[in-house]
């Protein structure tokens, strides 16, 4: 049992995506969990005023038909306040994610939200440090072997295809060839290795700087400059490449 001076209040949003500056919230849950270790729990569908992405709907479930009648976040923000009033805050990757969102919220609401002398507790951050996701951990983990060499690359190498092996046989979902364990898992949509770019609903977007969760071809076509100012930059040979080509094709459809 958590020995508390003050609320405790457990946070996880469900948004329209990952980006606090230009995503919403569709669904808030708040459990508040009291010094005498008492719980009330708070649960709301938000309508985010905007389209739901298919790829957002597909991973929590929510569509634009479940929250067009629900309140918008504006018209719940002080009754949250209120609930959230003198409480700490915790959560599952909160002061990335969930709590970012949360106060941008809130400030779109012009709704003054006071984080001062307010504790985060992240309980991924415990995981993380208490279960460390090194090679050694995991050779440990799968294989319960201890690494003696590693960072010898050969070593290492080595290693992670005994974890590879030990892994196909604790999660038999994965099956046995590359193709069935890339489509469990989900395979990652690369643009450029150093993922300056990402895909997003099928379409090149930045993912870093001012231009952030943009199409870099609209960009690249709005701001021809920006281009240059990339090409000139310290970026990386494959990211150069990678905007040669977008910017090219945008170019041709362009003519």
């Amino acid at each position: 049992m958590i020995q508390l001076k003050k609320p405790l209040a457990f946070i996880d949003l469900e948004t329209t995506g990952v980006n606090p500056g230009t995503d919403r919230i569709v669904e808030i849950a708040i459990v508040k969990i009291l010094p005498d270790n008492t719980k009330s729990i708070k649960r709301k569908l938000v309508n985010p005023e905007m389209p739901i992405p298919e790829s957002s709907s597909a991973v929590h479930g929510i569509t634009d038909d479940m929250v067009k009648d629900a309140p918008t976040f504006k018209q719940v923000a002080s009754e949250l306040k209120q609930m959230l009033d003198g409480c700490d805050f915790g959560g599952y990757n909160s002061n990335r994610f969930d709590i970012p969102l949360l106060m941008e919220e809130f400030m779109r609401a012009q709704v003054d939200f006071d984080m001062k002398n307010r504790k985060l507790l992240d309980v991924q951050n415990i995981f993380h440090k208490m279960e460390p996701r090194t090679l050694s951990a995991a050779y440990k983990f799968y294989c319960d072997k201890s690494l003696d060499d590693a960072h010898s690359a050969e070593a290492d190498a080595s290693a992670t295809y005994e974890i590879l092996l030990a892994q196909l046989e604790k999660y038999p979902a994965l099956g046995n060839t590359l193709d069935s364990i890339l489509k469990e898992m989900g395979e990652d949509q690369m643009v450029d290795f150093a993922r300056r770019f990402i895909m997003q609903d099928g379409i090149e977007v930045f993912n870093f700087g001012k231009h952030k969760g943009k199409s870099v071809a609209d960009v690249l076509l709005a701001e021809p400059q920006y281009y240059d100012w990339m090409m000139k930059g310290d970026f990386p040979q494959h990211t150069k490449q990678k905007l040669t080509e977008i910017y090219t094709r945008t170019k041709l459809k362009k003519v």
